[in-house]
């Protein structure tokens, strides 16, 4: 028996809410692994660090804000919270992995593909994972094809926002490469619910279900209160906002600063004319 699957229970809202949530941790992340290229070794693991958890938690937050509006109408919904927690982790770890990646060696290359296919593939292990941690009294069954698609926007999206966060450039630049990274996630997010279907193992008993969105906002609230932490922390970091590096590069390599001049942007200063040593001597006229 098929299960009536309805993703957007809540209208347009839990889509649109998600997007935004999307956006806000590729935001953040993106910033922080503009701002580690421009420091010195010692504080890059750090802001990577900390890009890799804003950008984890946005893409979990973003998938359960959208999971609010998924429901089967035959069946309640219930989440094991060790696999859904688990899949926040599995986020973080594996979008930290292709962030230091491009961080130390680099926006260009072999060094992009391999830290974008890697922060991709965390991000559609993130969605399965997740949707791994769903209980109801079904099967969920998946079409290879649209699983397939799903991934490979995932890695087109990590690739493309993490070259555009080693570019070094202005904060408009990080917010319209996260506006693309939010609608890639959220696409990749909606064309994995597209290649789901549930086959139900019979009538369920028992009483009214809770909503989920009583089920899921809980869970989120330690990953939202991050989010807000590591916003303040780009909002009073000038250098970050503004996306100006104090110092400069020698090596024209995004990431890979390696002797570090300080820029004042002041002009050089003319150099003396040499003059004879001889008493009374006049400098010949040109």
């Amino acid at each position: 028996m098929q299960g009536t699957v309805d993703g957007f229970s809540y209208g347009l809202v839990t889509p649109l809410v998600a997007y935004l949530m999307a956006c806000l941790g590729g935001a953040l992340g993106l910033r922080c692994t503009t701002r580690s290229m421009l420091v010195t070794h010692t504080w890059r693991p750090g802001w990577l660090a900390l890009g890799s958890a804003a950008i984890g938690s946005g893409i979990w937050t973003m998938h359960f804000i959208a999971m609010m509006g998924f429901s089967v109408e035959e069946t309640p919904i219930h989440y094991d919270k060790p696999i859904t927690f688990a899949s926040l982790g599995v986020a973080i770890l594996m979008v930290g992995i292709g962030i230091f990646i491009v961080g130390y060696k680099g926006a260009s290359g072999t060094a992009l593909f391999t830290g974008g296919t890697i922060t991709g593939l965390g991000i559609a292990s993130m969605h399965y994972l997740g949707m791994a941690g769903m209980r109801l009294n079904g099967k969920l069954e998946y079409n290879t094809l649209t699983v397939a698609a799903s991934v490979v926007i995932a890695v087109v999206a990590a690739i493309t926002a993490l070259w555009a966060a080693g570019q070094v450039r202005g904060f408009l630049w990080s917010v319209g490469a996260s506006l693309v990274m939010g609608l890639a996630v959220s696409g990749m997010h909606y064309m994995g619910m597209a290649a789901l279907s549930v086959h139900l193992h019979g009538t369920a008993g028992g009483g009214p279900a809770d909503s989920p969105a009583s089920l899921l906002a809980p869970l989120m609230i330690g990953p939202l209160a991050f989010l807000v932490l590591a916003g303040v922390v780009v909002m009073f970091d000038p250098l970050m906002v503004m996306g100006k590096p104090d110092r400069i590069p020698t090596e024209r390599k995004p990431g890979i600063p390696a002797h570090m001049v300080r820029h004042t942007g002041r002009r050089p200063l003319p150099r003396p004319r040499q003059r004879s040593g001889r008493p009374g001597s006049r400098t010949p006229q040109r």
